[in-house]
């Protein structure tokens, strides 16, 4: 009688730990309490089983989504600081795009550029006085002086309208250098230097020989800088047939070619 009155209270007491919703009569006996015990740790031991296959599954999951690609976070900040800054316009090179060895010389072509004002860079030709006009500026000797010292002329000159204005001076065309050739060619006359370099090129410029043209006895008559005057010889027979090709030289300004 006391045996079953205690496996009756024990019985009940592990159907509340455990959550086991039936009450067991004071009547079963050893049988009944090896069963209730037994469905307790079924019951707690599924779900614990399945909730560590869980997070063994979950967990590379877990990692791998919070682990940025290698340089996902570098485009994605790069983005948003491209995103977040406001477009600025570039500012002018600070080097000139020229040979500031070159002397401006009548009928130059100038390309004028101030920068972030459309309204007074421009393309321009020296007059044959060897000046030009921009506006806010007037008139200007540009004949003889280099592009960079026309830039800063220019600018000193527009800091009364413009805060540090920023001049470009470029020659554009080149019409002042030019060269004469002389005698049996097609076309003689002064030519500039832009379209011929060497003395072959100024043949073909000036139209190719006529048919009398002593092509073995061409020369060049060039100034010296002590003003006296050098005489170049030039075979075409020659060089056509590439002997001493080192005789096509170079022109320089005021040179003359007389094909005789």
């Amino acid at each position: 009688m006391w045996d079953e009155a205690r496996g009756s209270t024990e019985c009940l007491q592990l159907s509340r730990a455990g959550g086991v919703e039936s009450r067991e009569s004071g009547s079963r006996g050893d049988g009944q309490r090896e069963y209730v015990m037994s469905t307790r740790k079924t019951s707690l031991g599924r779900p614990l089983a399945i909730g560590l296959v869980l997070i063994i599954f979950a967990g590379p999951l877990f990692v791998s989504s919070q682990v940025p690609v290698p340089g996902q976070a570098d485009l994605e900040q790069k983005a948003g600081l491209a995103s977040d800054s406001p477009e600025k316009p570039l500012a002018p090179s600070g080097t000139n795009p020229h040979d500031n060895s070159f002397v401006i010389g009548n009928e130059d072509v100038l390309s004028i550029n101030v920068w972030k004002e459309p309204d007074l860079s421009r393309s321009i030709p020296v007059r044959s006085d060897g000046k030009i006009s921009l506006p806010l500026v007037g008139e200007l000797q540009a004949a003889g002086r280099t592009p960079l010292q026309l830039e800063e002329e220019i600018a000193s000159k527009l800091r009364n309208y413009i805060t540090e204005p920023e001049v470009t001076v470029m020659v554009q065309q080149i019409n002042s250098q030019k060269f004469n050739i002389l005698g049996q060619v097609t076309k003689p006359g002064s030519y500039s230097l832009a379209v011929a370099t060497t003395i072959v090129d100024a043949i073909a410029a000036a139209g190719g020989f006529r048919d009398f043209a002593k092509q073995k006895a061409i020369y060049i008559l060039r100034q010296a800088p002590g003003g006296k005057q050098s005489r170049i010889a030039f075979n075409y027979k020659d060089f056509i047939k590439g002997k001493n090709p080192d005789q096509n030289v170079k022109l320089e300004p005021n040179d003359t070619i007389v094909v005789p």
